[in-house]
Formats: structure tokens, C-alpha cells, sequence
């Protein structure tokens, strides 16, 4: 059936070799989430002068060895400045069937640390695409924006769906999946995918978001609950349910809907449309099947703005999720025993942070 791959279903690839590692490191069960896995960083880092992309006929280890300025080992931990382009070979390598191809994203404790990953693949001329049938090795390119990090080895900053066949619904299909388990609350916009809008009046007492702060200290990226968030972050109001949103500045925000993932079904966050405004409003876009399903969850919005101020205002529509079917029922579903991180959420920054200075 097409759909996205479940878990068990990745399992099955992992014991047939389609999904392999390329190192001493066995693929850890805690990888697999109900319609991803969980991708680790290698044993070296390289600092390349810029982002490239391997052309049709040249393998990604050719263009790295043009582009490379220094490298860096990562199996003590290393830390990765701010500003700076780095290439990680990953640890996970792939013989998929000719049936099946893949995408990756940011992990949404990476996008919510403002850390900018794209995977690229040998030969496969587009960032965070893996086509049907690839056999290679994979890289997670890595630019920290705002925060300098500390990263080694087994690091996971992003990860990887596998999918068999298009079953994207279509706003019809999405209106009655709609009617039979309500995918919004209080509304669902339905045009081109669900439409997300910003949520800038928040109950009294409480921030409309956060905005990050400059020249802090490191933030290691493997290590939960382990800083205050004041260290870090400015709480910010909305003053009449409006935002400016500063130039090259990174804000946390929070959709106005809860959302809601049913069990046989994924969803990615897309783009809403690059014209109705300058800022960029996401960075980690898989949700997993059950997210917000009995739970209503927020959606966790990583903003920022380009080259000029940007009001934002309440309501103001700024992303979509983009709905698939699942090939099956997942064994496992987002905040059912997997220990998630991000289930029943309102505006909440990553899990680095305590909860409470």
C-alpha cells in the first residue's frame, strides 16, 4: 500500500540491510518513532567554506574534499560555532528498494535551537530528498544561527521518512477526513493542506513568545532539562495582538489551533506562500501519527525575518501542514510510550530547557 512507512516497517528495512550503519554503532530501537527514524551525526566534522549541492555524476565525498577548510572530530564532542557551514557524514546508510524513497528534516529540538540541517545524498541534486532505489551514503549539513552547540558523535539533529507511492490528501480528501476526526480546533482552514495561523494574544500573564538571545553561552545538544531559559531567551509581548518581527532576530511562537495527527496518517509542515510575507516561519516540519490526538497540541512555530521588519499579526496565517496516509497503522503512536517530548504542548520552547528558572 502507499504511504508513508511506519515504524515496523522501518524495522523490517533495518533487518533486510536497506537501512544500515556505516560504522560500529548498531541502529538503536529509540530511533525509530512511529513514522521516522532518528538519524546520528558521524565520527567527523567538516567546516566547508559553503553549502553545495553534488552534481548528477559526482558523489558527495568529491565535492568535500574541494570545499573543506578544516575537520573536526567528534567523538570526544565538538563544539560547532555560530556562522559557520558544516558537512557531517552520517552514521546511517541506505540500499532502499526501487519501490521507495525517502525526505528528511530538522528534528523539532533542532529547529526550536534556531540549527539549520539539510541532508543531501550522493548524486541526488536537491537538499533533504533521498529518491526511490538510492543506494549511498548520506551528510546533514549544519549551520547554528543563534546559538553556538556542542554535538558529537551520535548526535541526532534530523530525520528520515520513507514513503512508497504519493498519498497526499487533497483538500477534499482533508475536509473529510476533517468531518470524521476533527484535525483543528477551534477551525480548520483548509486550502492547499491545513492552514496554520499565529497566535498573538495569549491569556493574561503569559508571553506571546520568545525571542532569542546574542552571545551566549553553548548549548549542548544532547542534554535535556539542563538550562535556564533566561540565560537564553526574552519572553516578548504582543501589543494589540501584534508583532515586529526584527531582522535576522529568531522567535519561538505558537499556532493558534491545536492540532491533531490521526493515528493512519503523517503530516509535514510546509511553506504557506513565500509572497504574502518577508520571514520564514518554520524550520522542523515532520508531526507524527497521534500527535495532538486526544491531546490538543499546539504547533511550535520558528520564526524568523529577513532582510526587513515584518509586522506579524494575530490570526495572521503563516504555514500549512501538508497531510499523507500511512502504508499502515503504526504500532506505536507520537506520545504513547515513546517518551515524546512535545505532546499536549502550548508555546514551549526545546528540551534543553528547564521547565522552571
Amino acid at each position: 500500500m502507499d504511504g508513508i512507512l511506519p515504524r515496523q516497517a522501518l524495522r523490517a528495512l533495518i533487518a533486510q540491510g536497506a537501512i544500515a550503519s556505516g560504522a560500529d554503532a548498531a541502529i538503536a530501537d529509540d530511533q525509530l518513532q512511529p513514522a521516522s527514524l532518528d538519524l546520528r551525526l558521524g565520527p567527523k566534522a567538516h567546516r566547508i567554506r559553503a553549502s553545495f549541492l553534488p552534481g548528477p555524476d559526482e558523489p558527495i565525498a568529491k565535492k568535500l574534499a574541494q570545499v573543506t577548510l578544516h575537520t573536526i572530530d567528534l567523538t570526544q564532542g565538538a563544539v560547532l560555532e555560530t556562522g559557520c557551514v558544516y558537512l557531517v557524514p552520517l552514521l546511517e546508510e541506505l540500499a532502499l528498494p526501487a519501490d521507495i524513497a525517502a525526505s528528511t528534516n530538522p528534528k523539532s529540538s533542532t529547529g526550536r535551537l534556531d540549527i539549520f540541517t539539510r541532508v543531501i545524498a550522493d548524486r541526488a541534486g536537491g537538499f533533504d530528498f533521498v529518491p526511490a532505489g538510492y543506494h549511498g551514503t548520506l551528510a546533514v549539513e549544519i549551520s547554528p544561527r543563534t546559538f553556538p552547540i556542542l554535538a558529537r558523535m551520535g548526535s541526532r539533529l534530523s530525520q528520515i521518512r520513507f514513503r512508497r507511492g504519493d498519498a497526499r490528501l487533497d483538500d477534499v480528501a482533508l475536509t473529510a477526513l476533517h468531518a470524521q476526526a476533527p484535525i483543528a480546533v477551534p477551525e480548520a482552514r483548509i486550502k492547499d493542506g491545513l492552514n496554520v495561523t499565529i497566535d498573538l494574544k495569549p491569556p493574561e500573564g503569559r508571553p506571546a513568545g520568545y525571542r532569542a538571545k546574542r552571545h551566549t553561552s553553548l548549548i549542548d545538544v544532547d542534554k535535556r532539562d539542563a538550562l535556564r531559559m533566561a540565560d537564553f531567551w526574552d519572553p516578548i509581548t504582543a501589543e494589540d495582538g501584534r508583532l515586529i518581527l526584527d531582522p535576522d532576530e529568531f522567535y519561538i511562537l505558537v499556532s493558534r489551533e491545536a492540532v491533531s495527527i490521526p493515528p493512519c496518517y503523517a503530516a509535514e509542515m510546509v511553506p504557506f506562500d513565500p509572497l504574502v510575507g518577508e520571514f520564514r516561519a518554520h524550520y522542523a516540519g515532520f508531526f507524527d501519527p497521534g500527535f495532538g490526538h486526544g491531546a490538543p497540541s499546539r504547533a511550535v512555530l520558528e520564526v524568523r525575518s529577513r532582510e526587513v521588519p515584518f509586522i506579524l499579526e494575530h490570526g495572521q496565517v503563516v504555514a500549512r501542514l501538508a497531510y499523507e496516509r500511512m502504508a499502515a497503522l503504526p504500532e506505536t503512536l507520537y506520545g504513547a510510550d515513546l517518551k515524546s517530548n512535545y505532546q499536549a504542548q502550548a508555546l514551549k520552547l526545546s528540551k534543553h530547557f528547564k521547565a522552571a528558572d
